[in-house]
């Protein structure tokens, strides 16, 4: 199995009725910035060991567990949707109590890369860098799909109750690093045994359960708005590294209806932008190319 070379420690954090877990690496340092990492969907904070291993200099890095994923849980049952602006609050919280006004460099991948963008743009006082990992926002919506998408998210929100939209559990620990590897075949044995053990958790029955809640799942009812996702992009101030794999993960998930040609026209809007792409790499790339992303990471952010 992987050893990590730079353990974490972890705590947590009250954050709007939630104990927030939060993974650090290094120490508070008052000549740099804070470096804090916020990971994707059905991720967690500790899939940022591998790029954390490889970075040549040391940070204070604050690495959470978005609410609903990880440790991250709500008292009681778990909501049966969520909803994305949460997320921008919940980080103002966490910086608010780890770096009060201090500005931070921020880097995000996937879902977290979404959330970076926007709040950079909401709160661009506070970011000194960023970095977009794949970040892509989703495809552009039109009013008329508004009746539909409510109607889907009630939907999918009475499925839920039901028991019909669950997360599969697994029989073993391996089954679970079996099923990383499946969905990312570069992903080697050693790592997705480490971090099948920090995606789920062994249950009640014997089995192990995805450290994630199943209303991740539900469709969000509110259509994903380009014109208001352009308008925060051309308020941030902070410079914004944009970097994607060499694999088109877009073009994969959505057949054609959204481009990786169109996410790149979209991130012009920035208005101090710069572009990398890591080789030989799918959306996970934190996962596949560690060393090479920290080496982009580490040259922008000086």
């Amino acid at each position: 199995m992987y050893q990590a070379q730079k353990p974490s420690r972890t705590e947590f954090v009250p954050v709007r009725h939630l104990q927030y877990h939060v993974r650090q690496w290094g120490e508070p340092d008052s000549t740099q910035p804070p470096l804090v990492l916020v990971h994707g969907w059905m991720d967690v904070s500790a899939s940022w060991q591998f790029v954390v291993d490889a970075m040549r200099s040391a940070r204070w890095i604050i690495a959470p567990d978005w609410r609903g994923f990880g440790l991250t849980r709500a008292p009681g049952p778990a909501p049966d949707s969520y909803w994305f602006p949460d997320y921008l609050a919940d980080l103002d919280v966490l910086l608010d109590h780890y770096v009060g006004e201090r500005a931070v460099d921020l880097v995000g991948h996937s879902m977290g890369g979404n959330v970076a963008m926007i709040y950079s743009g909401v709160r661009p006082q506070r970011i000194r860098r960023l970095v977009n990992l794949e970040g892509f926002g989703m495809p552009e919506t039109r009013p008329a799909q508004a009746p539909g998408r409510y109607a889907q998210w009630i939907d999918e929100v009475k499925a839920l109750h039901r028991g019909e939209n669950g997360l599969k559990a697994y029989a073993s620990v391996e089954g679970v690093a079996q099923r990383l590897m499946k969905t990312n075949p570069r992903l080697p044995r050693d790592k997705a045994d480490w971090l099948a053990h920090q995606w789920a958790a062994p249950n009640a029955e014997g089995g192990w359960e995805i450290l994630g809640d199943a209303g991740h799942k539900v469709v969000s009812a509110q259509l994903y708005r380009l014109d208001e996702a352009l308008e925060i992009y051309r308020r941030i101030s902070a410079p914004v590294l944009s970097v994607t794999a060499s694999d088109d993960s877009l073009g994969q998930w959505w057949k054609g209806t959204f481009t990786l040609a169109q996410y790149q026209q979209r991130i012009e809007a920035v208005p101090q932008l710069r572009r990398a792409e890591v080789h030989d790499a799918g959306h996970m790339m934190h996962h596949d190319q560690p060393t090479e992303l920290a080496g982009l990471m580490e040259d922008f952010l000086a």
